[in-house]
């Protein structure tokens, strides 16, 4: 809805003028008084005093043109900055949405390695218990190993040792039944001869 159209009484070179717009009477005050405070400006310059009074009109509105241009400048650049400075920061917002995504996803990698690293461990543990296990069953298997050799030689040693007192013994026996039969041989020689007698 457009504003209600609004007058205002303004002095302006010294002189009333009424300035009507649909700006605020505040804003058609501010106008006229930047007006006369180019005029004031002007009117400090010897030389445009004595000038005539269209060209010191003309000199008024080459003032206020100039004004303008530079004012527009001045805007035209500080939107030009703060279009740079938008652009800056779109870059800025997408560098930073690019990092969070890298980060996510570095963060889900260390994860993912975490886990498998996790998993290696207790691999590595179960491999190392089943070591133990088999190291501690090949012990085991050894030393029966070595008490069988053991007991084996031992009762090869018992075994070799009767063999050898039987033999003995056997030797002896035979011995004994020669050394008698030799004492029963003489005996009948002895009573043979007695009898030729």
């Amino acid at each position: 809805m457009m504003s209600a159209k609004t007058s205002a009484e303004v002095i302006i070179g010294g002189k009333v003028y009424t300035l009507s717009g649909y700006e605020s009477e505040e804003y058609l005050q501010k106008v006229a008084g930047y007006i006369n405070n180019k005029l004031s400006d002007l009117n400090d310059i010897k030389e445009y005093r004595h000038l005539p009074v269209p060209m010191k009109a003309t000199l008024v509105e080459l003032n206020i043109a100039d004004d303008y241009f530079k004012a527009k400048s001045r805007v035209d650049k500080l939107e030009n900055e703060l279009e740079q400075k938008e652009k800056e920061i779109y870059d800025l917002k997408h560098d930073l949405i690019s990092t969070q995504i890298k980060i996510q996803a570095a963060e889900a990698e260390k994860n993912k390695l975490e886990a498998e690293n996790q998993k290696l461990l207790l691999d590595k543990t179960r491999l190392e218990t089943t070591l133990q296990d088999a190291m501690r069953m090949e012990e085991t298997l050894q030393n029966s190993a070595r008490k069988a050799v053991s007991t084996e030689s031992a009762e090869e040693a018992v075994s070799t040792s009767s063999g050898a007192d039987a033999e003995s013994a056997s030797d002896t026996d035979a011995g004994a039944a020669a050394s008698s039969g030799n004492s029963n041989q003489k005996r009948r020689s002895s009573g043979r001869r007695a009898s030729g007698k």
